[in-house]
């Protein structure tokens, strides 16, 4: 009887397997396109996930008109305010303008400028000297009761230059809600998975386990490759860094948007791990990577797919 093995386990696209240098990843906005004006991302914390009761409305769909069970991930999505109005030129930036007023939390966080600059957008604007315009938001993690300091990000504009700008001059200082950038559809979430350490090549790369009297161990992965050419090819599963990576999850679909006091979804004592909910949340189907309370980046649909997009669910609870 021939001996069962397994495949190699674990992507060779994900290279190098290091961690990640930030929660928050940055993202390319230029390669996504959204249809409309205004901003292309929303920053989010991970509430945990649940079993959510759906009446399936999605045509042509074996289970329409039926009432279903779906996995879902919640987020708690604080308002964001703008940080500051980034202007770019052939790529590169050539003139910012910071918001004075900010959190105490913030000023704690980032080193700012002893002078302010008293250059204002309406200046920037006069000069005309850029070609694209983005935002650094920031978070008001406060208002979750999860932790204080606020988490940081770039986020692209959607949109004419004109309309861009437009964007910037009348929110600038002001508070954004989620229900103002997304309302239905799907979504991609960027963030950093769970972070596990330095693993054994078994345990990092799903190998199967060597003969019990194997001399070097039984949950190595034997060969290294060939003695000619003399080293170790990079495909080769070794020890190292698990989890804690940059990954990407596309086309998540929006099951709901809502905000706490209009539908207070809290269980009684709040969410495990995380206390109760306090502000607006997303509820999407399928599972989030990272724990519980991680920060992720919910972005417009990088690749929208048809089968997504033609989803309707109705919530009617959760379990």
């Amino acid at each position: 009887m021939t001996r069962r093995g397994t495949t190699r386990h674990g992507s060779l696209q994900f290279y190098p397997r290091c961690r990640a240098e930030k929660i928050l990843p940055r993202v390319k906005w230029n390669a996504i396109s959204k249809q409309g004006k205004g901003l292309m991302g929303f920053i989010g914390y991970k509430v945990g996930m649940r079993s959510a009761f759906v009446k399936d409305n999605t045509p042509n769909s074996m289970t329409k008109g039926k009432k279903i069970i779906i996995p879902v991930t919640i987020l708690e999505s604080p308002p964001i305010k703008i940080l500051s109005v980034r202007f770019y030129k052939d790529k590169k930036i050539v003139d910012e303008v910071m918001n004075d007023a900010l959190d105490k939390e913030l000023k704690r966080k980032i080193k700012m400028p002893k002078k302010s600059s008293k250059q204002k957008i309406e200046e920037i604007e006069k000069k005309g000297d850029f070609d694209e315009i983005r935002i650094v938001a920031y978070s008001q993690a406060k208002k979750t009761g999860i932790k204080k300091t606020p988490d940081i990000s770039e986020i692209g504009l959607a949109g004419t230059v004109a309309e861009k700008l437009e964007f910037a001059k009348n929110n600038f200082g002001k508070e954004i809600l989620i229900k103002e950038v997304f309302k239905e559809g799907i979504v991609d979430l960027r963030g950093v998975t769970k972070g596990k350490g330095f693993q054994g090549s078994t345990k990092r790369f799903g190998l199967s386990l060597q003969q019990h009297k194997t001399e070097k161990g039984v949950r190595g992965p034997g060969s290294g490759g060939a003695w000619h050419p003399a080293r170790v090819e990079f495909a080769q599963p070794m020890a190292g860094q698990m989890g804690f990576f940059t990954r990407i999850i596309n086309n998540l679909k929006i099951v709901s948007i809502n905000s706490i006091n209009e539908k207070d979804i809290n269980p009684a004592g709040g969410f495990e791990h995380f206390g109760k909910i306090k502000n607006d949340y997303v509820i999407v189907e399928g599972s989030v990577q990272g724990p519980v309370k991680r920060a992720v980046l919910i972005t417009s649909p990088l690749r929208a797919n048809k089968k997504h997009l033609k989803k309707n669910y109705e919530l009617i609870e959760l379990r």
